[in-house]
């Protein structure tokens, strides 16, 4: 199909808006299509129905008809310390525990802990705007110093706590590739070690057949090397430093990530979405049982990643863990081990 049979077809499958296109002719086109085949009329309700939906979600939210705020009002909603402490529970329910080897957590209050300071290498953000290298705590130390003694040399400490996120390997475009002759298109990637797309695909499911666009976006042999590969030797040097006590990760998620890098060299992993420092230390003395649940797959290396189906679930190769656990969809442990509950039981697929 040309790309406005495309528009066409999506228009009349009942779709309202086209994200990420600037481009009006082929919606035009599609327009102009309707009306040979079903009449002005006919064109003219389907568009009207589709702003109708589109508008409508502005106008329950008050923009047009009273665009102002009343002062008080928001003074009662915005900070109120009943909807605060449902917002933070929310965020100790969303923790997800992976890994509990020998029941290391949770750990006393007030013992002392030895957390590395994180490097992050210069990079750029999602806008493409450079970001400076920098040495810093990944945590507010304050805040930790309420749960646990923190020191500074390894030697003095009980326990490790490294701070890790989701491999940061860009967008999947390189402009510096496309310079060099390339395409433009990089792969992304969900482990930390530099890693080389020898299994994609030869030729992408998506293309630009539009004037100087390549068509086959392909980035197979290509390599890319994480912002953040630094956060692996992080927690290895950690392990090393500590001399056989625990060693705990605590990992923020915001894609699958291949712990199999370095999960089988620490006793502890804590996953979370983005939440308080409070919540995570509450979380490793006890205060709070961990109850979250994987809301996707863990894969066990990049192969099975770039070899899964976009379109079937549950189709990657998971992870298992130096216990025996399965990093699957719906898996996560509390003080008794896996949890196993009506949501387990619900959503988790029966292998």
């Amino acid at each position: 199909m040309t790309i406005a049979e495309r528009h066409y077809k999506l228009l009349m499958a009942g779709v309202d808006q086209f994200g990420g296109n600037n481009e009006i002719e082929p919606v035009l086109e599609a327009y102009r299509m309707g009306v040979r085949e079903h009449g002005e009329a006919f064109m003219r309700e389907r568009f009207e129905q589709s702003a109708v939906r589109l508008l409508k979600n502005m106008f329950r939210l008050g923009l047009f008809e009273n665009p102002y705020l009343d002062p008080e009002k928001s003074a009662q909603i915005v900070g109120n310390p009943e909807f605060m402490q449902e917002g933070y529970e929310a965020q100790l329910k969303s923790i997800v525990m992976l890994k509990n080897k020998n029941g290391v957590l949770p750990r006393e209050r007030m013992s002392k802990v030895y957390i590395p300071k994180r490097f992050m290498a210069a990079g750029k953000d999602w806008f493409g705007n450079p970001t400076p290298e920098r040495l810093e705590h990944p945590v507010n130390l304050a805040v930790v110093s309420k749960y646990f003694e923190v020191v500074d040399n390894p030697d003095e400490a009980d326990f490790g706590l490294a701070f890790i996120s989701t491999p940061k390997s860009g967008t999947g475009y390189s402009q510096q590739d496309e310079e060099r002759g390339g395409n433009g298109y990089v792969p992304l990637s969900l482990q930390y070690k530099p890693y080389t797309a020898e299994h994609a695909r030869e030729v992408s499911l998506a293309g630009e057949p539009c004037e100087n666009g390549p068509l086959n976006r392909s980035y197979k042999g290509k390599t890319v090397t994480p912002q953040n590969t630094t956060d692996l030797n992080m927690v290895l040097e950690t392990k090393e430093m500590m001399k056989g006590k625990p060693v705990i990760v605590s990992m923020l998620l915001t894609n699958p990530t291949v712990v199999g890098e370095f999960e089988a060299e620490v006793d502890a992993i804590m996953a979370h979405f983005g939440v308080q420092d409070q919540a995570i230390m509450e979380m490793l003395t006890g205060e709070a049982e961990p109850s979250g649940l994987l809301p996707m797959q863990m894969p066990a290396h990049m192969r099975t990643v770039e070899e899964q189906f976009e379109d079937v679930a549950f189709d990657m190769e998971c992870h298992v863990d130096s216990e025996n656990h399965a990093y699957d969809f719906a898996f996560g442990l509390n003080w008794n081990g896996i949890i196993d509950d009506e949501r387990t039981r619900k959503y988790r697929k029966v292998r």
